[in-house]
């Protein structure tokens, strides 16, 4: 074939144009051709080489042919449920109530206890009066053990004042 004959060939072919005939006669001719090529012929040359090549390569059999596609299978009209969504809307009520019962008892033992904050724990005012000054000495000593340690602080503080030269 004459190299004007590929190059006519060659521009059908980048145009998009070219048959599927006219491609192979392009992968034959530049895989039997073996001397140098013109410039402008030279640049498709691995392209087509590489064409003729892959052509000897068996085509890829076809997968999973052992059960039809999606799209071939008949809808189905029903809705599909997972075996779990029956019985998790019953454990979700369980849990719900579960909780509720937490917190009414909850509720009921905080209410109980406040009662008992405020209930009047003697029945004899003057034993509640003994009993009353007895914990407020309690606190009022340690409270002044609490003073004693503030007052060595202050004592500390006025040294280094005086030391490093505030005063």
């Amino acid at each position: 074939m004459e190299y004007n004959d590929i190059r006519a060939l060659l521009n059908k072919y980048w145009a998009c144009e070219s048959t599927e005939a006219e491609e192979a006669e392009l992968r034959v001719f530049y895989a039997g051709h073996e001397g140098t090529l013109p410039a402008d012929l030279q640049e498709a040359a691995p392209l087509f080489r590489y064409y003729h090549d892959c052509s000897d390569i068996p085509e890829m059999p076809e997968l999973f042919t052992d059960r039809p596609a999606p799209w071939d299978e008949p809808q189905r009209t029903g809705i599909i449920r997972s075996i779990t969504q029956g019985w998790m809307k019953y454990a979700a009520a369980v849990l719900v109530a579960a909780g509720m019962l937490y917190s009414a008892d909850s509720f009921r033992d905080k209410r109980t206890s406040e009662d008992l904050a405020f209930r009047d724990t003697f029945s004899d005012p003057k034993l509640a009066y003994q009993q009353t000054q007895r914990a407020l000495q309690l606190l009022s000593k340690n409270l002044n053990r609490g003073k004693s340690q503030m007052e060595k602080i202050a004592l500390f503080n006025e040294a280094k004042d005086l030391v490093t030269g505030k005063n």
